[in-house]
């Protein structure tokens, strides 16, 4: 049987039932959805700025659809880099979510996360980590401190404050969401390993070398095992063990990396990747130092 596109699907909903029944507004949600998965963002964002309206229309600005719409809507402008429309929708869904669902719903508090991300993106650091302050509280507080999505608004506020420079504040967060992925998940688990790098990358920005490089020494061989040598993760962490073998000075690990690196590359990706192009480069500046 051959599928209808969802757009005339959406139509014929709209011409039957009307434009604000159920039915008519989640056939044009899933539109709008198709639009954001195929990266036509301005589409998406043209089909939310519809479906907000019409579903705070006739259902009201409390509404789980009309809620749900604003917050994709917001996530449509953050994709499409339109950063100050993306808070504006993210403020107005917090506002909402927590006037009809309270503070401490799941969806509020994902609200609140997904407007600390805007802030962040939007270079307003100091508001982008008082709302990562406040998630956090709230998740420690309703699902207590090993629950996953805790951990992950540790690690997010970490990322904040390593964005805006505070290395003091983000160097024991980074560490802290390790230790809690060693213990909840495990050593051999892909966030653990996320979180190793992340660890080493802010040991490296604060210039502690000395802690940064066993990091990356250990997710290099870590993700090697776990994921495979040509995986980009992979390459990826062994180029930034490079990265921090150079700035300590140690040239000649530098070039034996950078090599390994770039076979992988070649080997996996093609020659014509461009991150072989990007790990030849390297090593050819590296040889030549």
């Amino acid at each position: 049987m051959r599928l209808k596109p969802l757009g005339h699907l959406s139509t014929r909903a709209a011409r039957a039932l009307g434009p604000g029944h159920p039915v008519t507004l989640d056939a044009r949600s899933s539109l709008a959805e198709a639009y954001v998965t195929a990266g036509r963002n301005r589409e998406a964002i043209s089909a939310y700025q519809d479906l907000v309206a019409d579903s705070d229309r006739h259902l009201g600005a409390g509404h789980p659809t009309t809620l749900t719409a604003r917050l994709r809507l917001g996530g449509a402008y953050a994709a499409n880099k339109q950063g100050k429309e993306a808070i504006g929708q993210y403020e107005r869904a917090l506002g909402d979510y927590e006037r009809m669902r309270g503070p401490d719903h799941p969806d509020t508090i994902t609200a609140r996360a997904s407007l600390a991300s805007a802030y962040r993106v939007a270079g307003k650091g100091k508001d982008a980590i008082a709302q990562y302050q406040r998630v956090l509280a709230d998740r420690e507080r309703i699902g207590g401190p090993d629950h996953p999505d805790t951990i992950a608004s540790r690690a997010n506020l970490a990322y904040a404050y390593r964005s805006a420079g505070r290395l003091r504040d983000a160097v024991p967060l980074y560490e802290g969401t390790l230790d809690d992925r060693m213990r909840v998940q495990g050593p051999d688990h892909r966030d653990t390993l996320t979180a190793r790098s992340n660890l080493a990358a802010c040991y490296q920005q604060a210039r502690r070398l000395t802690d940064a490089i066993p990091q990356y020494e250990r997710a290099v061989a870590d993700s090697e095992r776990m994921l495979g040598p040509g995986d980009l993760e992979t390459l990826t962490t062994r180029c930034n063990l490079a990265s921090a073998y150079y700035t300590a000075g140690r040239l000649t690990d530098v070039v034996s990396v950078l090599q390994r690196a770039l076979a992988d590359c070649e080997h996996y990706l093609g020659p014509d990747h461009q991150m072989t192009q990007t790990v030849r480069e390297n090593l050819d500046a590296a040889t030549q130092s």
